[in-house]
Order: structure tokens, then sequence, then C-alpha cells
């Protein structure tokens, strides 16, 4: 996914609105094998219990030292029941934490829970808390926080950013407490990656005092490895670390100094400067150039499920045709596009929702490549002799688009490109005539997703809410959720065939490549620190060099 600049939008929720910016929203990673779910922190299996490393692998650990960081002011309120954006995220998962954390690698790593299991239907699941937690406060961690927490985030009248998440999947009412330590999500349908969206991949889900207020940074308690002590709008953040923190030794750090800088240029300039240590939100195209410079600055890099979608509305001509869809996939040069617009860093894509992160995804379709042969043969079969047509997008996606153009162009293909603000192209009326679901043809910006479910459902499930498409295939509904149900990994791979095969064959989306994410730092004096899918952040085993 293309690094762009935050900005308003009119809704707020998580997967309210599908786009991530680098400014702005921040979804999951990606998903893991069902093995991971259900043996060694599921089924009945226990988690690791937390033992902290000795030294890194730059070497011993020195203790101490405040680490600077720079990051964009948030945009909204920090509150980890609505915040949406990534500096927002990234300064409440220094304070909080999850049951589950997600981590570079795409695998869940237990925290304030150490396992996880399901009945066989996979519609109730039970998680076992660690013990000797404590919050910051001194309260003790126990069930009926872990309730609230998402008594509170599952609440239709509240503000939650995180309710879309759950939709169709868990409810209000469908958290229980039967002991201290024992949590049960009582799921309304099967859903057999639900240990994502109770992990990181749903970055609201940080556990919380049962009587939380919604003063985050005027008393900020969680069980995390730094305490906030100091927040200001106009200036930054100060964390100290947390000497009750249940993973000791960690962390090994002292402190850590968030400085807000008003753009992305000035807080590059201070890393280079030396007046901080890393950035909590890198943009690709920016740091990029670091990585060969020399000197001390690192620029650690992550490959992840953030993708820009092209999408093309079958029910209208010229799109209403296949072969023309086809056409347009077979014209773009998938290589070039991840180079130019996305630094050459994520994976090529292959015009359907499995990313190859995702472990289910599909190895046995062809990659498709740019054909002058083809393209003539597939608009000779539609009766196309001139195909033009209009591209809607929003600024973020500029850079996109002016490429798609040029390099239809060389087809003889005709694009007209129509950019809107970001505003007005998730404006308007979501039921009938908003831009980025009624337009010919678009770019849409998606954050990466814990689980390809995420994707598939909303986006070209027949009927869906963001269906911008207007896409159906019974075929592809059924291996949805049957998908969504599987219970092994063999079955699990068998329907998400059957998904990417219908929608590279039918191409009501085309994907030339999935996008990765990039954090820079000054590796002379930290190690430790890496680059996250979603630029999370998890600064416990970071030390002074």
């Amino acid at each position: 996914m293309p690094d762009t600049d935050s900005g308003a939008y009119p809704q707020r929720r998580q997967d309210a609105l599908p786009h991530l910016t680098r400014r702005g929203l921040l979804g999951a990673g990606a998903g893991g094998a069902l093995t991971a779910l259900l043996a060694a922190c599921g089924a009945g299996g226990t988690g690791a219990t937390g033992s902290s490393a000795t030294k890194t692998s730059a070497g011993p650990i020195r203790p101490g030292g405040t680490l600077r960081a720079g990051s964009p002011p948030p945009p909204t309120a920090v509150d980890p029941v609505t915040t949406y954006d990534g500096t927002g995220i990234a300064l409440i998962q220094l304070v909080a934490e999850y049951l589950i954390w997600l981590d570079k690698d795409f695998k869940l790593v237990p925290k304030l829970a150490t396992a996880w299991k399901s009945d066989a239907k996979a519609t109730t699941w039970t998680f076992t808390l660690r013990e000797g937690v404590t919050f910051s406060d001194g309260t003790a961690l126990d069930s009926a926080a872990v309730k609230a927490s998402f008594d509170r985030l599952l609440d239709p009248a509240g503000e939650s950013a995180a309710l879309p998440a759950f939709a169709t999947i868990l409810e209000q009412g469908g958290v229980s407490a039967p002991d201290a330590s024992t949590v049960v999500f009582t799921l309304k349908r099967a859903f057999s990656d639900f240990p994502y969206l109770v992990s990181a991949g749903n970055y609201n889900a940080v556990i919380l005092k049962a009587d939380y207020a919604g003063d985050f940074t005027k008393k900020a308690v969680g069980t995390g490895p730094f305490l906030l002590t100091s927040y200001d709008l106009s200036t930054g953040a100060t964390f100290a670390r947390n000497p009750a923190y249940w993973d000791a030794p960690k962390p090994y750090l002292d402190g850590v100094d968030v400085t807000f800088y008003a753009d992305d240029q000035a807080d590059l300039v201070a890393l280079q400067s030396g007046g901080i240590d890393v950035q909590l939100l890198s943009r690709v195209n920016l740091v990029q150039p670091l990585a060969s410079a020399g000197g001390g600055l690192t620029v650690d890099q992550v490959k992840g499920t953030g993708v820009t979608v092209l999408t093309l509305r079958v029910d209208q001509a010229p799109f209403d045709r296949k072969e023309v869809r086809q056409a347009v996939a077979y014209a773009l040069d998938r290589p070039a596009l991840k180079e130019g617009v996305s630094a050459g860093i994520g994976d090529l894509g292959n015009d359907h929702l499995l990313a190859p992160l995702f472990p289910a995804a599909p190895t046995d379709i062809a990659q498709r490549a740019q054909d002058q042969a083809k393209v003539d043969q597939l608009l000779a079969a539609a009766g196309v002799s001139k195909l033009s047509f209009s591209l809607t997008f929003e600024p973020p996606s500029k850079d996109y688009a002016v490429a798609v153009q040029s390099q239809l162009k060389q087809f003889g293909i005709t694009v007209d490109l129509d950019q809107r603000s970001s505003n007005d192209f998730y404006g308007g009326d979501q039921a009938k005539d908003t831009p980025w679901l009624f337009t010919k043809a678009n770019l849409v910006a998606w954050a990466g997703r814990a689980v390809p479910s995420q994707f598939i459902t909303p986006m070209v499930k027949s009927g869906a809410v963001w269906n911008g498409s207007k896409y159906a295939n019974k075929t592809l509904d059924a291996a949805a959720d049957a998908y969504d149900a599987a219970t092994t990994d063999a079955e699990r791979k068998a329907q998400a065939a059957t998904i990417a095969q219908a929608l590279h064959e039918d191409v009501p989306i085309i994907i030339t490549f999935w996008g990765g994410a990039v954090r820079a730092y000054d590796s002379a004096k930290f190690t430790g620190i890496e680059a996250h899918p979603s630029s999370y952040v998890d600064f416990s085993s970071v030390s002074q060099v």
C-alpha cells in the first residue's frame, strides 16, 4: 500500500472506511495458519509465559536510556476505544496491551492471554489469562476487566472504532467471565480466525480497567511496559519505565519521549540530524534512500497486506464484459508499479484477495503479467476497438493513478483521471452515490487485514456493504462462508483456492501488488527496533547499543 498523507475522513470507526493511510488508519497484519490458532496457543495448548531475552542480536543488553521518537500529532483524541490513527495507536501500545500480540511475521504471540481454544464448531472460544499481571495502578488483571473492555468495544450505542470489525461475528452480551482467569466468547457464527479479532490485529482491543472513563491522556492505566507521564497535543508525550511490568526485566529503556512534527519532512530531518532516534510512522518513499546512505541510520522493512485495489463496475459498460476487465489486468506492468509506487517493497498481486502472506493463499494460479497479445485478443473478443474510461481516486492514490494511466496508454487504452478530495471520495450517500463505491472505476487503499475474510466479506461477496464492483458469484459466497467455518488447514486452503480462482478469472478487482511497511531508526544508538506491517509499536525489547 502506498504511503499517504493524513486527512479528515467522514467516518472514524475501524474498517468503517476501507482505506489506510500512513498518517491515518492503520489496520492489522496478516493471518496465520489454523494450526497456530488451535495448537500451541489454541486447543488446550499453552502459550509462552513471557521469558525475557538476555541479549539482542547486536550484543548484550544495556539497560537505561531514553528513546526519542518522532511522529505527526494524532488528528483525534487518544482514546483506546475510538482511536484510529497511527500515532494514537502507537502511543496507546506503549501503555496498554492485548490478549494476543501480532508480531512482524504475522504470528500470534501470547500476551495477557496464555492459551485459547475453541469448541468443535469454532463458535465458542475460551481464553486463559496470564497470572500475576497488574495494571499500573496496582489493580490485578482479571476476567472482569477483560469482559468490560470488550463490552465497551461492542456497545452499539458507543463510539467504538472496533465495532464494525466484530460485525456478524460477536455482539454485546457474547462475552462472559466464568471465573477470574477465564474469558469466554460466544460467537454469532463460526469463525475459526477469531483469535486475530481479539489480538493486536484489532488495534482497539487493548485491555483496560473496568472503570475506564475515556480520559486516557490524563489517567492512562494499562498493563504495558511504559507509563504515560505527560501529553501535550502541541508538542508530544513522555513515557517512563513501568517498574512493575509483568515481563521483567523488560522494558530495558528508562523511558520514551515522543515529539510531534507538523509534516513528514520535519520528522525526517529530525531523524537525520540526530534530534530523534526513531520514527513511529515512516513513509516508504521518503526513508528508503536512507537504507543505502550509510551512517547509523537503518530502515527496517516488512511485507504486509495493505493494498490499493483497482475496482471495476461489472454491471456497467465497458466493464460488464469479463474480457475487457481481463484486458486491463493484462495491460499492467505489476513489477514496475510496485517499484514506482511502493519503492519495491511488498509482493506482486494476482487479482485475488488471498495475499501471499496469508497461509491459505494458493500458489498454483499463474502470475498474471503484462501481455500485448492477450490484451488485443481479449478486446477483440469483447468487440471493443477503442477502450476508454474514467478512473476516480483520492489524492493519496495519485501516483498510482498516473502510473496506471501511463501504462494503459501504451496499449491504446485511454484513462481520464478523476481526482476527488478525500472527503468527497468517501462522502455522499454510502448506499447510493458515494464515489468510492459507485464510480465506474476507482482506486481504493484498503488497510491491511488480519485475516482474508476481512477483505472478502465486505468487498466481493454478493450485495456486500463495500462491494464497489457490484460483483456477485454464488460459488464465491459459499466458499467464503465455508472458509470462515473451516476447522482444518486443508479445508481452508481448498476454499481459499475456490475464492482466488473465481476472482482471478472474473476480475472485478485488480490487485497489482501488496504493500509493506518500514521504520527508520538510528541503529548506532539503539537495537531491538523493528518495522511492523501495521506500524505497531513494541519497544519493550529496545535497548542501547
